[in-house]
């Protein structure tokens, strides 16, 4: 709502409050986001953070704005950077009007007459996420090129008691690590220049108290959504104020904005938590499953994945697809995703990119007998494509090699064996959608894996301008398009694993590749890191061979499988180097994942406090009927026994009958243990919510890379 007379609007849902200060020909402010304020006035927030001019500074205080544009004079770095031929760079925008659409949704608009530009905020309160989303845009009302060199969504104020931040980084195979540092004086500053969301700079954070932890306190959540070049900062000014700015990178003369033209941000996501860290996470994932993710998929059961690829890697054949999928069906598998090699002239990763006809000398009567085996087998087909790549040994690019972004005179940097084609190219995107729509079209394709093997480091086009963000919006438009074309068709977003993961891409796509790295290992962090924004159900988790190929570490199955059913389940293993006793537990493991999915995939996701030996997750129905909890030992830990597991998330009124349902072998390593005791293998036994989650359960005593998983369900109040 806005309060006409004293200009100041207010969105609120029952969780969250978002005010600012939109007072007409006076530059826009936030004034509070955070816990909901309901009875207290606007003006009463304003006045209660009066600052007064300092020795040795401005004469007045120099007040923040949506934008702390550079006109501001506002202390620390401007979040809104333009000018035209080096003139009109002082830009300060000052409110017009506001649009309120809803008691959730407005408009702010504002404009710099002088200069020549305007800008609105689109601002959404999600009412039933209490998920912030801010996009901005700038147009130019003026008679000449603009040049834009950096625009935050927003320049978000934080909260004084939020002084910790934590960051996301990693490389191929680690993603989604995770940074803690203090928001000390100065700035935290991330950039990302990889063309694609990338393996080491995950566009968001979240800033907290020292004391909040995954279960209480207070925090922020912040997370770009968009797949391309970004910039992440923290700065803390000398006035003591903190702000986060978040936007698109640009390369040098990359936005320059014609007379008339408007420039559209990504959107960027914000959650206010009370409730610790998974108050934030369960943020994200509300919204992700309820505002971005595609109506057909929203509520269909994620299938069981096969993946052909560290099973055959190139070395391609019917038979032994053929057999692969027929091991693949007998363990539970869904859909069968034949992975990268079956067309072209693709024996290896050095030539055929680009060349999407099915190979003839591989496949000479074509994939039809594969996929008709497929299905009789009762799965779904997949398949894989790169689409925005091209070996430079291609037919394609002998034909065409002008079609590859590239940086007059700089030769490309070798990576892949293959460059980046140009979408802001029509032709380009118009062939590439003939192709891959002619093989979904043939092959009846349920499943797309849409892959990007490289970074894009020199994106120029049309004689060598930078033309990064044209192209991350033209993918867009090929993946919309494809899915408009072939209504059931599912794509999952990979990129060399984890570098394409952002809600901007999960706009058009229906699943993320978490990371190339099987490690059973690796994944618990992996996969708990990559959970502070994504939901299980767009995760993918598979289960590796016993020798993992990146690592060459030794897992059990029953390992693999803990690790890999807290996620989107899938295989990524030549079955037949298997032992029967291992398949027959990745039957059993398969089972549980599909018996418990609609738990996983639509409860409530939740991080445990636990030693830094353990790793336990869980997920608890939004009706506190049921609950799922995963602990896995990744360490040694230092005391004779382990410690008792605290769980979260229940109702302490129930008593909840708790039963440990994997591994199915008993997992202690001296007995008896509390498995005996409470016969937790068999019948289980009954506890309260309030014990299991205050006073806690003994843990049995196992070897480290031991995955154990709880059931609880609930008997009704005590």
């Amino acid at each position: 709502m806005i309060d006409a007379a004293s200009n100041f609007l207010t969105l609120r849902t029952d969780a969250v409050q978002l005010t600012l200060d939109v007072s007409r020909g006076e530059r826009p402010a936030v004034l509070h986001w955070g816990s909901p304020l309901p009875g207290t006035d606007p003006a009463a927030l304003k006045l209660l953070q009066t600052k007064q001019w300092a020795f040795g500074g401005a004469a007045e205080d120099l007040a923040p704005s949506l934008s702390n544009e550079l006109g501001a004079g506002q202390p620390g770095p401007a979040g809104f950077l333009a000018h035209r031929a080096g003139e009109d760079w002082a830009v300060l925008f000052k409110t017009t009007n506001v649009d309120v659409r809803s008691e959730t949704d407005a408009f702010v608009h504002c404009a710099d007459d002088n200069a020549g530009i305007s800008i609105r905020y689109h601002l959404q309160l999600h009412p039933e996420t209490d998920m912030l989303v801010v996009q901005s845009e700038v147009t130019n009302r003026g008679d000449s090129a603009l040049s834009l060199d950096w625009s935050t969504v927003v320049a978000m104020p934080l909260d004084s008691r939020l002084t910790e931040i934590i960051g996301f980084t990693g490389r191929w195979a680690g993603e989604f690590e995770t940074h803690e540092v203090e928001i000390g004086r100065g700035s935290y500053l991330r950039e990302n220049r990889a063309g694609r969301t990338s393996h080491d700079n995950f566009p968001g954070l979240i800033a907290k108290t020292p004391h909040t932890n995954e279960l209480y306190g207070a925090c922020a959540g912040f997370h770009l959504g968009w797949s391309a070049n970004n910039r992440v900062r923290v700065d803390r000014h000398s006035d003591g104020r903190s702000y986060l700015q978040m936007g698109e990178l640009f390369f040098p003369g990359e936005m320059a904005l014609e007379p008339g033209t408007t420039y559209s941000s990504p959107k960027l996501f914000a959650a206010w938590s009370n409730a610790g860290l998974n108050g934030v996470s369960t943020a994200f994932h509300d919204h992700l499953s309820v505002a971005i993710l595609d109506e057909r998929t929203r509520g269909k059961p994620r299938p069981v994945h096969y993946n052909t690829w560290e099973a055959v890697y190139f070395d391609h054949s019917d038979d032994k697809l053929m057999k692969l999928a027929d091991d693949a069906a007998s363990v539970g598998a869904e859909r069968f995703v034949l992975d990268d090699g079956w067309f072209g002239g693709r024996r290896g990763d050095y030539a055929g990119l680009g060349d999407w006809t099915v190979s003839k000398d591989v496949y000479p009567e074509g994939l039809h007998r594969l996929v008709q085996h497929v299905r009789d087998l009762g799965m779904e087909f997949g398949i894989w494509f790169e689409p925005e790549m091209v070996n430079p040994d291609s037919d394609l690019y002998r034909a065409h090699p002008d079609w590859v972004l590239s940086a007059r005179g700089v030769e490309p940097i070798p990576f892949r064996n293959q460059l980046t084609l140009d979408f802001s190219k029509p032709e380009v995107a118009d062939y590439l959608f003939d192709a891959i729509s002619s093989i979904a079209t043939e092959y009846a394709v349920d499943y797309i894996k849409w892959d990007m093997n490289r970074d894009t480091h020199h994106p120029g086009s049309n004689g060598g301008r930078a033309a990064m963000h044209q192209q991350t919006r033209a993918v867009y438009a090929l993946i919309a398009r494809l899915r408009e074309a072939h209504p059931t068709l599912e794509i999952e977003s990979c990129a060399s694993g984890g570098a394409r993961t952002d809600f901007g891409v999960l706009e058009h796509t229906d699943r993320l590749w978490t990371s190339d790295n099987n490690d059973a290992l690796s994944r618990q962090a992996i996969q708990r890191g990559a959970s502070y924004f994504f939901p299980m159900k767009v995760l993918g988790s598979h289960v590796g061979p016993k020798v993992c190929h990146i690592t060459g570490r030794v897992f059990d199955m029953s390992f693999r499988v803990g690790t890999a059913i807290f996620g989107h389940m899938g295989m990524e293993v030549d079955l037949s180097t298997e032992t029967e006793a291992d398949l027959d537990i990745l039957r059993s493991g398969i089972a549980l994942y599909k018996e418990h999915r609609d738990l996983l995939h639509n409860g409530q996701f939740l991080r445990l406090e636990a030693p830094n030996y353990l790793n336990a997750v869980g997920v608890v129905a939004k009706d506190q009927s049921q609950a799922l909890f995963s602990c896995a030992k990744i360490a040694e830990h230092g005391v004779t026994s382990p410690d008792r597991l605290r769980f979260a998330g229940l109702d302490a009124d129930q008593q909840y009958r708790v039963k440990l349902v994997w591994p199915n072998a008993l997992p202690s390593i001296t007995v008896p243990s509390i498995v005996e005791a409470a016969d937790l293998c068999g019948e289980g036994h009954l506890f309260s919510g309030e014990a299991l989650m205050h006073f806690g359960m003994q843990l049995p005593l196992t070897h480290p890379n031991t995955c154990l998983i709880y059931h609880l369900q609930s008997l009704g109040d005590l």
